[in-house]
């Protein structure tokens, strides 16, 4: 097996070069023929993908967080050829949609080596001027797009504590956003709800913002998308809801309405959605499911609900 191991310098706190290494050690050792490759930023990484792609490689390791494994999905989506991720970023959170999240180098490496997959959905997000992009866990638009905003702009804390501390600091100004949100249901059903919304949602996978349940009864490979809206309510009334989001348990919240669903256009002037960590266009936006569309390298051939 031939493999381009992609590791980006440039992302955001910095895909850790050190576990590219040890991770192409490691699989070199199981006979895996392994090239690492790394661009000085997001677009020429994703050009040296596509060079590597072209020469024939056989599968694609990363070796980083959400944002360079996005940069891989958008290359891979509907090729058959085969992810695997080293779980070396700051939220992790495609990695645990794949039961991978705690894995060390190594071991992360030996799974990739022993060759089992299964295929995956990804989320399709087409912006208004067209373009599509694929996702693997979850587009967060409004408050939650907001956290993303003031957790890239800190510089500390490091790691997943630093998008708590930014949920906390968003409150001082927490407010409803008007929305109009049009989705068709499992059963082809159409939906339209219109109104002030806090945040809309749209799940792949369970987590975002590294580990936060936010879609708890997602499954990365059921034909479906899970969306969370959230209604305004009094900020002592939204505080109190945090701790239910963090065990997700948040769907028995009067103000929280939960959907499985084919496709979704979310609409809320001056927002800005972000998808795996990163921003992926301005609203409106259409997400729908493409069934199938990843292979990935899982623990045991198993991928995590």
């Amino acid at each position: 097996m031939n493999v381009a191991l992609l590791v980006n310098p440039a992302a955001r706190a910095g895909a850790h070069t050190g576990a590219a290494t040890e991770a192409a050690e490691r699989l070199r050792a199981h006979g895996v023929k392994t090239t690492i490759i790394s661009g000085g930023s997001a677009s020429e990484s994703s050009e040296l993908l596509r060079a590597a792609l072209s020469l024939g490689t056989d599968a694609v390791v990363v070796a980083g967080g959400d944002g360079t494994v996005r940069l891989a999905v958008q290359e891979l989506a509907g090729t058959g050829i085969p992810l695997g991720i080293i779980p070396a970023g700051t939220g992790n959170d495609f990695a645990a949609t794949l039961g991978l999240r705690e894995l060390d180098v190594r071991t992360a490496a030996d799974t990739i080596a022993a060759g089992a997959t299964r295929t995956i959905d990804l989320a399709r997000v087409t912006r208004s001027d067209g373009s599509t992009a694929y996702f693997g866990t979850v587009l967060a638009s409004g408050f939650d797009s907001k956290v993303n905003d003031r957790a890239n702009a800190m510089r500390w804390p490091r790691g997943g504590s630093r998008y708590n501390i930014a949920i906390l600091l968003e409150f001082a100004t927490l407010a409803g956003m008007p929305y109009d949100v049009e989705f068709e249901l499992a059963d082809g059903m159409r939906h339209r709800e219109s109104g002030d919304l806090v945040m809309a949602t749209v799940g792949n996978g369970r987590t975002y913002g590294g580990g936060i349940p936010i879609c708890p009864d997602a499954h990365p490979a059921d034909g479906l998308l899970d969306l969370v809206l959230v209604r305004p309510a009094g900020r002592l009334r939204l505080l109190r809801l945090l701790p239910k989001v963090y065990a997700g348990t948040h769907a028995s919240v009067p103000e929280v309405a939960m959907h499985r669903v084919r496709s979704v256009r979310l609409d809320s002037p001056g927002v800005t959605a972000y998808a795996d960590g990163d921003p992926i266009g301005a609203l409106p936006l259409t997400v729908d499911v493409a069934p199938g569309a990843l292979t990935v390298f899982a623990r045991d051939g198993a991928t995590s609900g």
